[in-house]
């Protein structure tokens, strides 16, 4: 499909007084009609900033309606959105919006004093979510054309930096729709289904999981400004969310929360987890209240749905992130690019119309990133059982070969942290002078325990292989994480780097 179609205003002409969002902290209840008015009073406020087709908007944010209100104005305009993380510095961003070349920067209250310090070193004057309604609130309607290229850029996530380097990736109004696609062959998501956004927005997550396929399926979602468990349990107990998608912080910090024990969650009827890998003793905990949390796996560079396990299935498959969904392919291939079998480790390779085209002025990075035949590499390691079910095994530049054997952090990992005093364990592989590599040992303790390196040796050395259990071991308060969850082990490498 080369065209498809704006889908705000198609929304509002099939089901215009239905519920699109609602915002907790402000009361603020928005009808997909209401919505796409606004949306086109949105685009007539860029297009009076002089932003055109195939310009960059900036927006620093916590989660809104006005958020996806810019989002759809850009869609109209035929402009780029770009959503900065407002966890960072100024320093931080300033790159970014350099490299992306933003005419305009947008914020709420909350990130002024952000936007004011980093739109000074740009040149751009800021202009805050009320001034913006202000001006849109002076439009008159406007109907633009609805029909939207597939292959068209839409917005820019910039990774999460597990690597360092942030690139842009690009997201066109094609991958929306296949993501959407996704999600719904995963999770039987319709109309009547209603979410919770609270994942941020510069993360694909906050957007795609699963707020923009609810938004395009006619569902609603209920906006958090920020995740906090005790209002996430309150509108999940209010019977406000039929399906949930986290991150494994999240589903940590819920089971902490003081009311979750006494939790009714029976009336949310789908969860999902990715970001990271799900530890077993929380699948477990969850399990016990009658929880089947559905891992997955994608990535901003895949829209980002492509695995999501089947309910069905979890407690036969722990550990499983399903299948691939119905517009994804998928291939495990060994280091000649060779297919390999079931049961034999492979890098996973993605193809699909979920597929990003690439990173946004980096020819090298997008070069690299693609086989010759046009296969994304994901470099994620990962097996397929007989049945068709995958399991990420881990990321193919976290393995090291410690005495000619490959070890793989996320199994010693896994090991580590079923010790009932680890909450969470990292490992990476540090330099050796007699085996080449060894393993280093990062953990955070649960609140109140206590554990002596030698005695957490001693229990993985009773559970893995010698070449597997890791020579060193730091105990930390917590680590460094990108939005999604996921531990930065480029800075957990920083830290402990002194030590060899």
């Amino acid at each position: 499909m080369q065209t498809l179609f704006d889908f705000a205003a198609k929304r509002a002409e099939l089901q215009p007084d239905a519920l699109a969002f609602a915002e907790v902290e402000t009361g603020r209840r928005t009808s997909f009609a209401e919505f796409n008015a606004a949306a086109e009073r949105g685009a007539s406020v860029l297009a009076g900033l002089r932003v055109a087709a195939g310009d960059t908007v900036a927006v620093l944010s916590h989660n809104s309606v006005t958020f996806f209100e810019l989002l759809f104005a850009c869609g109209k305009l035929g402009s780029i959105l770009v959503p900065l993380n407002w966890r960072q510095t100024a320093a931080e961003l300033a790159p970014i919006l350099a490299d992306c070349g933003a005419r305009a920067l947008f914020h709420d209250a909350a990130t002024a004093p952000l936007a004011r310090r980093l739109g000074s070193g740009a040149g751009l004057s800021p202009i805050a979510f009320t001034e913006y309604a202000a001006r849109a609130a002076s439009e008159p309607p406007t109907r633009r054309p609805s029909g939207w290229r597939s292959d068209r850029i839409w917005y820019l996530l910039y990774t999460s930096g597990t690597t360092g380097r942030p690139k842009a990736v690009i997201q066109t109004v094609g991958m929306a729709l296949a993501n959407a696609i996704n999600v719904q062959q995963a999770t039987h998501l319709t109309a009547g289904d209603r979410g919770v956004n609270f994942l941020p927005l510069f993360h694909t997550a906050g957007i795609n999981l699963h707020t923009l396929p609810l938004f395009i399926a006619g569902g609603s979602s209920t906006i958090l400004a920020k995740f906090a468990s005790a209002p996430l349990l309150e509108l999940i107990a209010a019977g406000r969310v039929s399906m949930l998608f986290a991150v494994p912080t999240i589903y940590q910090d819920l089971s902490a929360d003081p009311s979750f024990g006494n939790a009714d969650l029976s009336r949310v009827r789908h969860w999902g987890c990715g970001g990271a890998p799900l530890p077993e003793h929380l699948l477990d905990l969850f399990l016990a209240k009658g929880v089947r949390i559905c891992n997955g796996m994608g990535m901003t560079e895949t829209g980002p749905t492509v695995f999501l396990m089947d309910p069905e299935r979890v407690t036969d498959k722990i550990g499983s992130v399903g299948k691939p969904q119905l517009l994804s392919e998928v291939r495990l291939v060994d280091a000649d690019g060779r297919d390999v079998g079931d049961g034999e480790l492979g890098e996973v390779l993605f193809r699909g119309p979920n597929i990003t085209p690439g990173y946004y002025r980096n020819p090298e990075a997008t070069a690299a990133a693609f086989t010759p035949d046009g296969w994304l590499r994901s470099g994620d390691i990962a097996r397929r059982d007989g049945e068709g079910y995958y399991y990420i095994v881990d990321r193919l530049k976290d393995m090291y070969i410690s005495g000619g054997e490959n070890v793989y952090p996320a199994e010693v990992e896994a090991v580590l942290a079923s010790h009932p005093a680890v909450l969470e364990a990292a490992v990476i592989g540090v330099a050796d002078p007699r085996w080449g590599e060894v393993g280093h040992a990062v953990i955070c303790l649960r609140p109140g325990a206590e554990l002596e390196p030698a005695a957490l040796l001693t229990f993985a050395r009773a559970r893995l292989a010698g070449y597997k259990v890791p020579r060193h071991v730091t105990l930390v308060a917590e680590f460094p994480r990108t939005a999604a969850g996921k531990v930065q082990k480029h800075l957990l490498r920083r830290q402990i780097g002194a030590n060899h």
